[in-house]
Order: structure tokens, then C-alpha cells, then sequence
């Protein structure tokens, strides 16, 4: 059984200008958690009973898993009288009422996030605690790649939508002029781009000419955090008073991670807003 994705599906425009009009969204790992090898600390409790742990018959979902063991670690509740994993969602929800959100960091999950504008990865980054981020480098990647992403206000407004069509279609051509230009110049040895290398001329093409693109130029990403951190993303972005934008992304997000990782993500609410997007809520908010 695979991970969850949501897709987003390309289009171009009569020059042939691809572009995309929603967030795609592709959850790639969770954690992989083997519980086994911990037997041997549990029997060195001698007679309290805690391996029986390892026998509970009701098994969890990654994420479940490592989080319940890290904070029933907490106050060694392993014995008889332990939370049982059929509880699980009792016992997950005592957590995230209290605020210790401290025991979901280590659990994971990582996504890959396309059809997104540079503008929303700009406020993307600015989450720092608990995730890490691996970007599409318009410096190293050609123009060939080159895709564009429309914003929620062009898509139903015929004026809007004919004009942002326009718009990309002079930009990817003066994109593919610029750096076919400054090629030239390099081959001819000029030294406009000081490249030390034959090796380098396409990569000081590429930062120069990426000059000419806009922040609706695509930006793919590769985003990995910690659930703690996921659920301040989505409370922050898929939230009524988030950028239209981001917030469909955040809202995707959560829709994986509700599949992924599902007792860590059940308190949250989807509420349709006047504009009709959607949005997120819970009660357990700064976990």
C-alpha cells in the first residue's frame, strides 16, 4: 500500500506554456518504527511486566507507535496497568489537552509539494523549527523545467486568466532569449559571466538569466518535519486568515496527514469558508 498524494495535473497555454493551477501534494516516508529490539531493556525490569507490552494485540500506525512509546517512557507506564494501544486515541488526546507536544517531534513525515509559486515557498521557509527543505535551484536547473502556477483569483476571471496567460508566455520566451544570448556571449569567451570552466556555462547562464523570472514561476520542494511541527504549519496555513494560496497548500498537507498519521491529526475540524476554500480548526492548538 502506497502513501497518500493528491495531484495536480499540468496545462499549457496556446504557445504551449505549461503551467498549473492547484498544489500537488505526495507524502514520500513516515516513520519506519520496529518496537522489537526494545525487549530486552523491558525484561531487565525483571518482575513488573513490562515486555507484556510488546504482546498488546491491537497494533498502531507508525507515527502512533514511536509517539505512545515515547511518552509512556516518560513515566516507565509499561506494566499491567499501562495504557492499552486500543486506547490509544484517549491516550493521545490527554497529551495534546495538556500541551505536551514535545513527544510528537519524533515522529516524521516528509512531502514532496509542486505546483506551488515561488511566492508560497518564500513563506513556506519561514517555518524553521523542526523542518528541513530541499528546492528546485533555478541556478542549476534549465529553462526546459521552466512551469508557472496561477493564483487562485485568475482561474474564474476570464480578464485575469487571458492576461496571466499573456504574462508567461513573454516570460518563458524572454527567459529562453536571455539564455540563449548569454550562451553565445560565453561561447565566444567573453567574460560577462567569469565561468572558470567549460563545466560552469550553463549554471552561470541559468543565475543570470533566472533574473527574468517572477514569483509565479513553480518552485518544487521537498519538505520534511516532525508531526509537532506539521500541526503548526497546518494551524498557521490552512487557516481562515492565511494567504489564499498557502492555504490550499496547508490544507492538502493535512489531508495526508490526517491518512498518515491519523490519531495525531483527528481533532482538527475542516470548515468551508465564505470564498468556499477550505480551512482547518482544533482546540488543542500550540501542542
Amino acid at each position: 500500500m502506497g502513501f497518500p498524494a493528491l495531484h495536480s495535473t499540468p496545462v499549457a497555454t496556446g504557445a504551449g506554456t505549461p503551467y498549473l493551477t492547484e498544489p500537488g501534494v505526495v507524502v514520500l516516508s513516515v516513520p519506519d518504527v520496529n518496537l522489537s529490539d526494545i525487549r530486552h531493556f523491558l525484561k531487565g525490569f525483571g518482575e513488573l511486566g513490562f515486555v507484556e507490552y510488546l504482546d498488546d494485540p491491537t497494533d498502531l500506525p507508525p507515527a502512533e507507535k514511536l509517539v505512545k512509546f515515547a511518552g509512556q517512557l516518560c513515566y516507565m507506564s509499561f506494566g499491567p496497568k499501562r495504557t492499552l494501544n486500543a486506547d490509544t486515541s484517549r491516550y493521545l488526546g490527554n497529551i495534546m489537552s495538556s500541551g505536551h507536544g514535545s513527544v510528537l517531534e519524533h515522529a516524521n513525515v516528509s512531502m514532496l509539494f509542486y505546483g506551488i509559486s515561488r511566492s508560497v515557498t518564500h513563506e513556506l521557509v519561514r517555518h524553521r523549527a523542526g523542518f528541513a527543505y530541499s528546492q528546485l535551484s533555478q541556478r542549476y536547473v534549465s529553462g526546459r523545467v521552466l512551469r508557472f502556477v496561477e493564483r487562485p483569483e485568475y482561474r474564474g476571471d476570464p480578464e485575469l486568466h487571458a492576461r496571466f496567460e499573456r504574462r508567461i508566455d513573454l516570460l518563458a520566451k524572454e527567459y529562453d532569449e536571455v539564455a540563449t544570448v548569454l550562451l553565445a556571449r560565453q561561447k565566444l569567451g567573453s567574460e560577462l559571466l567569469s565561468a572558470e570552466q567549460k563545466m560552469d556555462e550553463r549554471k552561470k547562464v541559468n543565475q543570470a538569466a533566472r533574473s527574468a523570472l517572477p514569483n509565479e514561476a513553480e518552485a518544487p520542494i521537498v519538505v520534511t518535519a516532525n508531526v509537532r511541527a506539521w500541526r503548526h504549519f497546518c494551524e498557521m496555513r490552512a487557516n481562515e486568515h492565511a494567504e489564499i494560496e498557502i492555504r490550499a497548500l496547508a490544507f492538502k498537507a493535512f489531508l495526508c496527514l490526517r491518512v498518515v498519521t491519523p490519531m495525531l491529526f483527528d481533532d482538527y475540524q475542516v470548515v468551508t469558508l465564505p470564498d468556499g476554500t477550505k480551512a482547518v480548526k482544533t482546540e488543542f492548538r500550540k501542542v
